[in-house]
């Protein structure tokens, strides 16, 4: 049996779901029926691992983050705190897959490196995007549903397209922000300022 973090609010596992025993599932989290999570995979506390979702060997996944139905993660992707991951995504792990060797023989672990994505805290990952092996998604960024990304997204950006550039900038509430003139944007639900510079946003 999986690790499961006890106290008030324990892990719930749904029978169906597929979690193996070396894996690490933290207080409150949720793992629903038939989500697949793979050996050494750690996973936070007040999660939600939705309906047929993948997590695969040794993935880390943060506090509160939402991986929605049949998510896939592939290993060695990291996922940090308040990330939320639409249904049908994939994070990719291979730049060159090949389903065998040149010499025609299956290829094997040994055979190639996994890459993982990586997504920083709070940002969000819509439904079917597709993440290629190795990117990096920054801080409260939004990628659009059925998006490619094929580098990585800076923080507070919204990306949206095949392949994925940014068309403009999010706050932390995930509203697009408006401009506010002289390189300055404003979130029109929180209030918020943020400043724009060579490319880059932060809180102002």
């Amino acid at each position: 049996m999986a690790t499961v973090e006890g106290g008030p609010g324990a892990a719930r596992i749904e029978p169906s779901a597929d979690v193996d025993e070396r894996a690490v599932i933290g207080a409150g989290t949720t793992v629903w029926h038939l989500a697949q999570v793979r050996e050494d995979a750690v996973i936070g506390a007040e999660c939600v691992i939705g309906r047929g979702a993948y997590v695969g060997p040794g993935v880390r996944i943060g506090d509160r983050v939402k991986l929605q139905n049949h998510a896939l993660v592939y290993e060695p992707a990291l996922v940090e705190d308040g990330v939320f991951i639409g249904p049908a995504a994939v994070l990719t792990n291979d730049r060159h897959p090949r389903a065998v060797t040149p010499d025609g023989r299956p290829k094997c672990q040994q055979d190639w490196r996994a890459e993982g994505v990586t997504l920083r805290q709070g940002c969000s990952i819509g439904g079917r995007a597709v993440l290629v092996a190795g990117v990096t998604v920054g801080r409260w960024a939004l990628v659009a549903a059925g998006a490619v990304v094929h580098r990585d997204v800076p923080d507070f950006a919204l990306a949206a397209g095949v392949p994925a550039r940014r068309i403009g900038w999010v706050g932390r509430a995930g509203e697009p922000l408006e401009p506010a003139g002289d390189g300055r944007w404003h979130c029109p639900r929180t209030g918020e300022h943020y400043r724009e510079t060579d490319g880059t946003l932060a809180p102002a």
